[in-house]
């Protein structure tokens, strides 16, 4: 999925939690049947909310200097995400059609393996929908139109008093990063760095540049990701690659070039003309003479 994995890996970053992950490529067989799960020796929890708690429980507390108000500020700003940015997100990913059938749907179906990779993301696409209507309505209180114009009006609100509640402080909260940053960067970087056709929430997003600078900043401090997505290692690697390839081209295109010097200081004949071509029979044992006669 998307924001839960996302919020979970940048708290267990910011906390120290010694947090191993492993993809599954079927949620049905997580052990409770939805992800992500955290297992710990013989607990197994599958909520974040409830993983959260298990990892502040173990000492892993990325809250642990906020001030009461802080705290209280943080689950006010949790709740509206919740209700201003999310069904924009579900909308953007699983509802909108040109989305879904361009980029998610192959995304996840790429991830799930046959034939289940022909049900589950239509699933998925149908239990966004009836989530987003569920908590706004629609027919025949309003029609779907009217639904999607008023999510995305309060997703660009919410993304507004993101922006002016960060203003040019590098976190929420200072200097370090705490539960809000993790929930915000795990909403805020699917939608800007994912390639959509329709990309009208995320134009927002890149109108305000230090909620985008506040996602750069975690992906490279703290994932090792440059700005354009790749990690450093990553990038390396790719160096060196493409330095060996460029390399042997070059190898290869010094020898063309000792042979055709060869070919022009050898002795000319007139070509030969091929008149009929004989092919041996498969399996036969006859000498390359044998095989093409003239």
């Amino acid at each position: 999925s998307f924001s839960p994995q996302s919020l979970l890996q940048a708290y267990a970053k910011f906390s120290g939690a010694p947090l191993t992950v492993n993809t599954i490529n079927n949620s049905w067989r997580a052990p409770k049947g939805d992800v992500p799960v955290l297992i710990s020796e013989d607990i197994v929890i599958s909520q974040p909310a409830k993983i959260l708690n298990f990892l502040r429980k173990q000492k892993y507390n990325a809250d642990y200097e906020l001030s009461a108000k802080q705290g209280a500020d943080t689950l006010a700003y949790i709740a509206l995400l919740e209700e201003k940015l999310l069904p924009a997100l579900l909308h953007t990913f699983w509802v909108e059609a040109e989305n879904y059938c361009s980029v998610t749907k192959p995304w996840f179906a790429s991830r799930i393996p046959f034939p289940l990779s022909l049900y589950l993301p239509g699933k998925m696409s149908r239990e966004a929908l009836n989530r987003i209507l569920l908590t706004r309505g629609g027919p025949p209180l309003c029609s779907l139109t009217e639904v999607e114009a008023q999510i995305y009006r309060d997703a660009k609100e919410c993304l507004n008093l993101l922006s002016k509640r960060l203003g040019t402080s590098q976190f929420f909260f200072g200097d370090t990063p705490t539960t809000l940053d993790a929930f915000v960067f795990g909403f805020l970087a699917p939608i800007y760095k994912v390639c959509f056709p329709r990309v009208q929430l995320q134009e927002h997003l890149k109108q305000l540049p230090n909620l985008c600078r506040f996602c750069d900043d975690i992906l490279t401090c703290y994932f090792r990701l440059t700005v354009s997505g790749h990690s450093p290692a990553g990038q390396d690697t790719a160096d060196a690659n493409l330095q060996k390839l460029t390399q042997l081209v070059n190898k290869e295109s010094n020898l063309i070039e000792k042979m055709d010097d060869n070919l022009r200081k050898s002795p000319q004949h007139p070509p030969r003309k091929l008149t009929t071509l004989k092919l041996a029979a498969g399996g036969e044992q006859s000498s390359p003479l044998n095989r093409l006669s003239p």
